[in-house]
């Protein structure tokens, strides 16, 4: 069993280092930005549906989050805010960029563009059926942000006096690449074919140099409070149970005859699991695909449902209109994938 275990906790640790570099650069750019982003929604359905939409298919659940203020602001239309749902992956995406990054790409841009199709689509039916979206729910922020100053190099002066938390966060990469280098753990090759070595390197290096030159508020908000506790531990969890139960289903329990003979029936479960409002459960069939064990229209079926937990704000708020995206966007993902499906893709 061992055998087993200690190849998945490696390779959970190294991924799951990806998925926390790439959530901490997601977030900075997004803080940097944040201010110009309501003045790019404002306008047409069209702008709202490719701003949603846009938002939903970046990596993480930021831009989700984004969408549901937005929304529940006025900001946006039912169908907009459908259409990212629909473009939303979740944390999952980061971990497809580290798995399949091409196919990943190709995944992301056909979401975004059936993103707006699924907007266009809702906003018909809204009107059809005189569904009256949600007004000025007056949802709190969501990690909003204020007018600090995130980026502060000179912190470094006062490197004896840091806090705890920004110690071990630089540590912890800085001796990430040390074990990288001297070859003791993590990938071992240089070439650009396998770029896993170089892409680790550098994320590490990345890392540390956020780490070491933001201000306390961003570092104890921001980076511990928001995307470690909230995020990165749930990342682990869920990526090692699900490499364990596909290595363990492909050893032990015939997974891959069950998954071809019953393909179809995969893809309905993809699109249930999909509905439940929390990143993690998705994972199952990344790693699937991954393993060559589901087509790509499962994994597009799954991934235009689920939206890993942007909804759960809006839950909190609207439980009808949640419902309600929710449920089309099981109605559209199957519509789109069953198709996918049965001509073979």
């Amino acid at each position: 069993m061992l055998d087993i275990i200690v190849p998945i906790f490696s390779k959970t640790i190294m991924i799951t280092i990806f998925v926390f570099v790439m959530l901490l650069l997601v977030d900075y750019i997004n803080v940097m930005t944040k201010g110009r982003m309501k003045k790019a929604v404002k306008g047409s359905k069209t702008r709202q549906y490719m701003t949603a939409s846009f938002l939903g298919s970046t990596p993480g659940c930021l831009g989700a989050f984004m969408n549901v203020s937005f929304y529940v602001h006025g900001l946006l239309s039912f169908g907009a805010i459908v259409g990212g749902m629909i473009a939303t992956s979740g944390d999952e995406a980061f971990v497809m960029l580290t798995q399949f990054p091409r196919e990943a790409l190709i995944l992301f841009g056909l979401l975004f563009v059936l993103g707006i199709g699924g907007a266009w689509i809702a906003d018909k039916i809204a009107v059809l059926f005189n569904i009256v979206p949600c007004k000025e729910c007056g949802l709190q922020k969501i990690h909003d942000i204020d007018k600090k100053h995130y980026f502060q190099p000179s912190i470094l002066k006062k490197f004896h006096r840091l806090s705890p938390i920004r110690y071990v966060l630089i540590a912890f990469f800085v001796f990430i690449i040390l074990l990288n280098l001297s070859g003791y753990w993590g990938p071992q090759s240089w070439s650009f074919d396998e770029p896993e070595r170089i892409i680790l390197i550098s994320l590490s290096v990345i890392a540390v140099a956020v780490n070491a030159t933001v201000s306390e508020h961003y570092l104890k908000d921001h980076i511990w409070g928001h995307i470690v506790k909230k995020h990165v531990w749930k990342i682990f969890l869920w990526t090692f149970f699900a490499l364990l139960f596909v290595d363990i289903g492909l050893i032990n329990w015939d997974l891959s005859e069950f998954v071809v003979a019953n393909m179809g029936l995969v893809l309905i479960i993809s699109a249930l699991v999909g509905l439940i409002p929390e990143s993690g459960p998705h994972l199952v069939f990344v790693m699937m695909f991954a393993s060559g064990l589901i087509p790509f229209s499962v994994l597009l079926t799954s991934s235009i449902v689920q939206d890993g937990h942007g909804m759960i704000p809006l839950f909190s708020y609207t439980t009808r209109d949640a419902v309600m995206i929710k449920l089309f966007n099981l109605a559209f993902g199957l519509a789109i994938g069953i198709p996918l499906y049965l001509i073979g893709l």
